[in-house]
């Protein structure tokens, strides 16, 4: 036994039956102003015949698989800190709640056993990051971990470019799930190529292989967000284009140009990039539960 872990009894059944499970971050749970949309995003994984074990810390231990009233908890305690990779030692000494962001929740996973992770969309290159070497730990962390991170994309305001070649250089394998060309968050698509898979079926076989051959990695498989709540991505490029423009004039410089950059989109689109990364929440789930029940079989041996 771990004693690092709490895991729920149905996860830990799941696995030790070596059926699907796919982990769920818990740092958006705390920017929800209630626990619906963790639920229907545990709903929309379980349609697909897999387990959801949303991932998070508290009481000095890694917690893996939340029950109702453990998100709920979560959903309404301010201040609850983000917890990274970097600080998942600091949040178990401090005993108290901590909420995983895309690079804490697969180290925890990965340690749990859990295969397949799923997330709206992924840190990345940020722009102006030749200046300010603004990188997402979670690039990082995907040299380090073997998981499938099934998600839209990295995030529009990043540099999708710069981020592919990242991963390019990082021998980070990604994979396009209906497309050939990179999703990018709440657009549907980045002029930036990936590898086109069409079969959940066959992404699970070359995932299995990739692992076989290349040991111990994060592999991406990026389903895009669904035409008619996608953003037009002329538009964002344009509002984000502007924001930089007035960072630059407001004197913001380095990290703090990122959640510049959230601010201004936000307040340039309305509700609607919060409806549209609603969306892709969901339909990122659905995938990752389907590819998830497909690895499972391959693991197993039954395809």
């Amino acid at each position: 036994m771990d004693s690092l872990l709490e895991v729920s009894d149905e996860v830990a059944t799941a696995l030790a039956e070596r059926r699907p499970v796919v982990a769920l971050e818990s740092s958006l749970i705390t920017t929800d102003p209630s626990s619906e949309t963790a639920s229907l995003i545990e709903k929309a994984v379980r349609d697909t015949g897999a387990v959801p074990a949303t991932v998070g810390v508290a009481g000095g231990r890694f917690v893996v698989g939340m029950d109702e009233s453990v998100i709920e908890r979560f959903a309404t305690t301010k201040g609850i800190p983000k917890i990274s990779a970097r600080d998942l030692g600091s949040a178990l000494a401090g005993g108290g709640l901590g909420a995983t962001t895309v690079a804490g929740t697969i180290v925890i996973a990965e340690r749990a056993g859990i295969e397949v992770f799923t997330t709206a969309g992924i840190g990345g290159v940020h722009r102006r990051a030749q200046e300010s070497f603004d990188i997402s730990a979670d690039l990082l962390q995907f040299t380090r971990t073997r998981i499938t991170v099934v998600s839209g994309g990295a995030k529009s305001i990043l540099d999708a470019k710069l981020t592919a070649e990242y991963l390019e250089t990082a021998g980070v394998p990604v994979f396009g799930y209906g497309t050939d060309r990179l999703p990018a968050f709440v657009v549907r698509e980045a002029d930036v190529p990936v590898t086109r898979v069409d079969d959940l079926a066959v992404a699970a076989r070359t995932v299995d292989f990739h692992w076989e051959v290349n040991g111990d990695s994060t592999v991406l498989l990026t389903s895009p967000i669904a035409r008619e709540d996608a953003l037009d991505g002329e538009e964002l490029e344009r509002v984000i284009a502007e924001a930089l423009e007035q960072a630059d004039r407001d004197g913001v410089v380095g990290n703090a140009i990122s959640p510049y950059l959230m601010k201004a989109v936000a307040r340039a689109t309305g509700g609607s990039i919060a409806a549209a990364g609603r969306s892709l929440l969901l339909s990122t789930a659905r995938v990752a539960g389907e590819f998830a029940v497909e690895l499972s079989a391959v693991r197993a041996g039954r395809r």
